[in-house]
C-alpha cells in the first residue's frame, strides 16, 4: 500500500502550477489512511550491510515508489515513478551509474506502485491514487496518465481516463487492458465495500482509453467486495489479484473450463475465468491484506519448487513495534482449483495451506529500534528472492526450500525507505523513497 509521507504534500505553488499546466483540480492535504506507524530511525544508527556490494544511488530520485525496464534495440533503459512524477535513465553504457536522459514532472503523484510498461508500444502507465496533489480517498479524483516513452529523452502524457480506482494500474492480456484497483472506497461507492475492487480499462488505443463501467472481483473477502491492491500477472499469463481477503488467478484471455459458472469459455479482461486461490491462513497473515504475489510457472529457475504449485505474497501490515508487522507469505495452490476461493464465506471459510513465513523481526541486519518492519514488494528469480521491508531495507532471501526461507544477504541503509527492490541484468535497482534509486550487487 505504501506510506503516506507528511512530504507528500508538497508546498501550495509547486502542486498548484503542476496541476494548472495538466488540468487537474487541486485539493486540500488529506490524513485519511495513513498507516499507524511512520519510518523511524535511531540516533547515530549506521546502518548494516552484509553479501552485497554497493555499487550505485540516485538521489535526484527521491521519493521514488516504483521502476520498470525498457528496450530499444541494445539500449537499455529504466523508467522511475515516484512522488515527482516519470524519471528516465539510460543503463546501456553503465548499469551501476544510469544516466538521467527525461522527465516528466507531476511533482504531488501518488502513488505509482508497481508502474508496469507496455515494452512493445513502449507506454508507461501511471495510476492516480485519489490522495494524489493532496487529494483524499473521500472524494479525490483517481486515473490513469498513459505516458508515450518512444523518445525516452521527451517522456509526454499521451493520455489521461479518470477511473473509479486508482491505486495500483496493472497490465492484463498482453497490457491490451489494464486492471486498476485500490485503494478505500470513496463516499460515493456502496457503504458495504471495505475497499475499491478492480476497474478496467481497454487502452488498445492508447490515445482514447474506455474504462468499463462494471467493476470486477467483487465480493473476494469471504463474501464480501474489499479493497483490491495490486495485479501481477505470472508467465503462463494467469492475472493474480491480491488484496484483502488474499490472492485469487483469472486467465484472461483463451479458452478454459470455468470452476464456478461452469463449462467452457473463452475468457476475456472483461469477463476472467478463475484459475485458483483464495485467503491465505490467517496464522500466516492476521491481517487478510496480501499486498503483491508472485506465482511461479514454468521451470524451476523460474521459481518453481518440487512440482509443487506455491504463490508468495506480501503481507503489509503496520502494528506496534516490530514483530506482529506484515509478513512474506508463500502458500499452496492445491485444493484451491474448483472456485473454492470463490465460495468461501464468513460461516465456510477457505483457506490456502501455508508453507512458509518470513519476517524482518529479529533478523540478523535489522536495528531493533525501529518499528517500521512490514514487508511490501519483492522480484524473484530462481532460488533468490529480494524484498523491500521500508526502514529495515532489502533483505536477500534463498527460497529453494519455501518452507524454509533464509537470509543469505541485506541492506539497510541509516535512512532507508525501501519500497520496491528489481532484479535486472545482474543488479537489484532499489526504489527507496528516501533516497531515491540504490543499485545492489549481490555477492553472497
Amino acid at each position: 500500500m505504501g506510506r503516506w509521507w507528511v512530504r507528500s504534500c508538497l508546498a501550495v505553488t509547486t502542486v498548484a502550477a503542476t496541476l494548472v499546466a495538466t488540468g487537474l483540480p487541486a485539493a486540500a492535504c488529506g490524513e485519511d489512511d495513513k498507516p499507524a506507524a511512520q519510518a523511524k530511525h535511531t540516533a547515530g544508527d549506521p546502518g548494516a550491510i552484509k553479501g552485497v556490494h554497493a555499487v550505485g544511488n540516485l538521489p535526484d530520485a527521491a521519493g521514488a515508489i516504483s521502476a520498470n525496464f525498457l528496450q530499444y534495440g541494445h539500449r537499455d533503459v529504466m523508467v522511475v515513478s515516484g512522488e515527482f512524477g516519470l524519471k528516465v535513465y539510460d543503463l546501456t553504457k553503465n548499469p551501476a551509474a544510469p544516466k538521467a536522459i527525461g522527465e516528466l514532472s507531476l511533482p504531488g503523484l501518488w502513488e505509482t506502485e508497481d508502474t508496469e510498461v507496455d515494452a512493445q508500444r513502449k507506454l508507461v502507465f501511471l495510476s492516480r491514487d485519489p490522495r494524489a496533489f493532496a487529494g483524499n480517498t473521500h472524494t479525490g479524483e483517481s486515473g490513469i496518465y498513459v505516458v508515450d516513452v518512444s523518445r525516452p529523452e521527451k517522456p509526454a502524457i499521451l493520455s489521461y481516463v479518470r477511473v473509479p480506482a486508482g491505486h495500483t494500474t496493472s497490465c492484463v492480456d498482453g497490457c491490451r487492458y489494464l486492471w486498476t484497483g485500490g485503494p478505500a472506497k470513496a463516499d460515493d461507492q456502496p457503504a458495504d465495500w471495505g475497499g475499491r475492487p478492480i476497474w478496467v480499462t481497454d487502452v488498445r488505443d492508447p490515445r482514447h482509453p474506455k474504462v468499463h463501467p462494471d467493476p470486477l472481483e467483487l465480493a473476494r473477502n469471504d463474501g464480501k467486495t474489499d479493497y483490491v491492491h495490486d495485479v501481477q500477472v505470472d508467465s503462463a499469463g494467469v492475472a493474480w489479484v491480491s488484496g484483502r481477503g488474499g490472492i485469487r488467478g483469472y486467465w484472461t484471455s483463451g479458452l478454459h473450463r470455468d470452476p464456478v459458472a461452469g463449462g467452457v469459455h473463452r475468457a476475456t479482461a472483461l469477463e476472467p475465468i478463475p484459475y485458483a486461490g483464495g485467503g491465505v491462513d490467517e496464522t500466516a497473515a492476521p491481517s487478510k491484506f496480501l499486498h503483491n504475489s508472485f506465482h511461479p510457472a514454468g521451470p524451476r529457475d523460474a521459481g518453481a519448487w518440487r512440482g509443487h504449485d506455491i504463490v508468495y505474497a506480501t503481507e503489509e501490515s503496520f502494528l506496534d513495534g516490530c514483530a506482529g508487522d506484515g509478513v512474506l507469505t508463500i502458500s499452496s495452490l492445491q485444493g484451491s482449483y474448483q472456485g473454492e476461493g470463490w465460495r468461501s464465506t464468513v460461516s465456510d471459510p477457505f483457506r490456502l495451506q501455508s508453507v512458509g513465513t518470513w519476517s524482518v523481526a529479529g533478523q540478523e541486519g535489522s536495528d531493533p529500534a525501529s518499528d517500521d518492519c512490514s514487508a511490501h514488494y519483492f522480484d524473484v528469480r530462481g532460488d533468490v528472492l529480494v524484498q523491500s521491508f521500508y526502514s529495515q531495507g532489502t533483505r536477500f532471501l534463498d527460497v529453494s526450500d519455501p518452507t524454509n526461507p533464509r537470509q543469505i544477504a541485506y541492506y539497510r541503509p541509516a535512512d532507508a525507505a525501501s519500497w520496491a527492490p528489481y532484479w535486472h541484468d545482474g543488479y537489484a535497482y532499489v526504489a527507496d523513497n528516501t533516497r531515491g534509486v540504490d543499485i545492489l550487487k549481490l555477492t553472497a
